[in-house]
């Protein structure tokens, strides 16, 4: 036994050990290991805290788009309820504004009645765009035809604006539907250049770029006032509107065209270096490859957010003359 204990301790004595640095080197490997360790921690919890966030929006995006078709089915049976007397009211009106045509005072009264039924039609058909189904027929299509076609149907309210159009390299041809993206076009046009004149403005600027990722974007920069940030969380649904006239509806169709994309609508006010509202830009995001196809229910792809973002760089353009000198901007903006 006690030459047992005599051998481990002479094993004791032969072992060798840790000097200073020795131990400093293991304390320092240690740390390293740790500190990489508490990184990759830190870096899985901001993953999972990003996940999360893209979760619950994707669940209030489906919620969204869940209630929008509900509503688009109903809209769409009392419109068409609507428009079958409508069509009457305006057969008998014209009948009337022939039995009258010499008598002007009651031929006016009768021209009134039908303006109204055309108004009273018109918000049908914005109800009847907004609840129909969209099947996209993508095509290759020339970005600067669809914007000129899209300012041809707003000459009326261009008049009196500078318009400038810009096109970058590798962004003439893009792939979606025209039609569509015509009509998209023209309501955020239409917002833009209203937006501009509420506001004594004078530029409108129209770009086509290419996306962040992939695709193209079409971009409709206005120099009004600019959009409340409440007014952007609420400005794509169906029926709101911040003017006296209009259905509420001409942005909710942009929405659903770029749903129907696969694509997204993005709003940014622009601000100067002094924080002063320049106005606001509305953008259609197009990805490089649109199947043909009806968009599928809960799988929405709007995404609305407010921000800075530089006014585009416009070198070439056409652009509608007459307009006074441009006045301080007001308030914000509205929205139809």
């Amino acid at each position: 036994m006690e030459h047992a204990t005599h051998i481990e301790e002479t094993q004791l004595q032969n072992t060798p050990s840790l000097s200073a640095g020795d131990l400093a080197e293991l304390m320092s490997s240690f740390n390293e290991v740790t500190a990489k360790l508490e990184q990759t921690h830190t870096q899985l919890r901001g993953e999972v805290v990003r996940l999360n966030t893209e979760l619950t929006q994707a669940n209030e995006a489906l919620q969204r788009s869940k209630r929008l078709a509900a509503l688009g089915e109903m809209a769409a049976g009392i419109s068409h309820e609507i428009r079958n007397p409508l069509g009457s009211i305006r057969l008998y009106t014209r009948m009337l504004q022939d039995d009258l045509a010499e008598m002007p005072e009651q031929c006016s009264i009768v021209d009134k009645i039908g303006r109204a039924v055309t108004g009273l039609d018109q918000i049908v058909g914005d109800v009847l765009s907004f609840s129909r189904e969209m099947r996209v027929r993508p095509a290759m299509t020339s970005a600067s035809m669809v914007i000129e076609d899209a300012m041809c149907a707003c000459v009326a309210i261009l008049d009196g604006l500078d318009v400038k159009t810009e096109v970058m390299d590798g962004c003439e041809e893009i792939n979606c539907d025209p039609s569509m993206v015509h009509q998209a076009l023209i309501n955020i046009i239409r917002n833009g250049a209203q937006a501009t004149k509420d506001h004594g403005g004078r530029q409108l600027t129209i770009s086509v770029q290419k996306g962040a990722g992939s695709g193209v974007e079409i971009a409709v920069a206005d120099s009004g006032g600019g959009i409340d940030e409440e007014i952007i969380e609420r400005m794509f649904n169906p029926f709101f509107t911040t003017r006296a006239a209009g259905t509420g509806l001409g942005l909710s169709i942009v929405h659903r065209i770029m749903d129907a994309h696969s694509g997204s609508v993005r709003v940014e006010n622009r601000t100067d270096d002094s924080g002063w509202t320049q106005g606001a830009t509305v953008s259609l995001l197009i990805p490089d490859r649109v199947s043909e196809r009806a968009p599928v229910d809960g799988q929405p792809q709007i995404v609305v957010r407010a921000g800075r973002m530089s006014q585009p760089r416009v070198e070439s353009g056409t652009a509608v003359h007459g307009a006074p000198n441009v006045i301080e901007p007001a308030a914000r903006g509205e929205v139809a």
